[in-house]
């Protein structure tokens, strides 16, 4: 098992990073219960090279491979590719994601045409000193949604402007050891295979929007089609175990919302 942790952070030892190293040694605690090898690492966005987006569209219309912007970026989407679980967690700035994290999530933009992250799970967590977390938790949700993930989770730290290890360790045990117990979980147990309604409703949504440009010769729609995706009779990413009713409703639901994106 391999679970890759993204922080969005500029401050390595900062509120967010001590979240994020609680949880991993609380899954290495897991996971050596359990038996089940598994390979953690840590990120820290603000320690990348990872420059603004351009807005060129180069990547939704030749591929991220001809990006000009030479830089970290597709490193990390390496990384997650190669992941079967990912945590993302973010410090509030505003009422929302902070900027590195919004860049990161940005320069992304083509996974949402071409979600390649089906199959795999994420947990998303929020810190802030004080105040709401709900609108940056809302922002990380829509866009792991769009790119494929299974949301196992989620989770938001009140922890001040700076709270000391010891008070962290003290006041967050149990709070980060349900994270780590719930993605290690997602990604044993291959939740996936059971999406929720929201990720059913995303993918009919997505198909209906190419399954309307038939001809359509573009990169993502290639993609779509590569993937097996548009056929009328596929209902999902990948192959699940959905109610037959749940399937239908967010069917139902996707169809009528379609021609809104489109």
């Amino acid at each position: 098992m391999k679970i890759l942790s993204i922080n969005g952070s500029y401050r390595k030892n900062g509120n967010t990073a001590q979240i994020l190293e609680m949880v991993a040694s609380k899954m290495q605690q897991i996971a050596l219960d359990e038996q089940q090898p598994i390979e953690l690492e840590i990120v820290n966005l603000g320690h990348q090279g990872i420059q603004f987006c351009r807005g060129c569209r180069v990547c939704f219309d030749i591929g991220e491979n001809k990006c000009s912007l030479d830089d970290d970026l597709l490193a990390i989407r390496e990384k997650m590719q190669a992941a079967d679980g990912l945590i993302l967690a973010s410090p509030v700035y505003v009422n929302d994601v902070n900027g590195i994290t919004k860049n990161w999530i940005d320069r992304l933009a083509f996974v949402c045409h071409r979600p390649a992250f089906a199959g795999k799970s994420a947990y998303l967590i929020a810190t802030v000193g004080i105040g709401p977390t709900s609108h940056a938790i809302k922002t990380m949700k829509m866009a792991l949604s769009t790119w494929g993930y299974q949301i196992a989770g989620q989770a938001s730290f009140k922890m001040g402007a700076r709270m000391k290890k010891e008070a962290a360790e003290t006041q967050f045990q149990e709070q980060t050891h349900k994270i780590a117990s719930n993605l290690f979980s997602s990604v044993q147990q291959q939740d996936f295979v059971k999406p929720s309604f929201i990720s059913l409703m995303t993918f009919r949504i997505q198909q209906g929007y190419w399954q309307r440009r038939p001809q359509d010769e573009s990169l993502d729609h290639s993609y779509w089609r590569n993937q097996g995706w548009t056929k009328p009779k596929r209902d999902f990413y990948t192959s699940h175990k959905a109610g037959k009713t749940k399937v239908a409703l967010a069917r139902l639901v996707g169809t009528i919302l379609t021609p809104f994106f489109t």
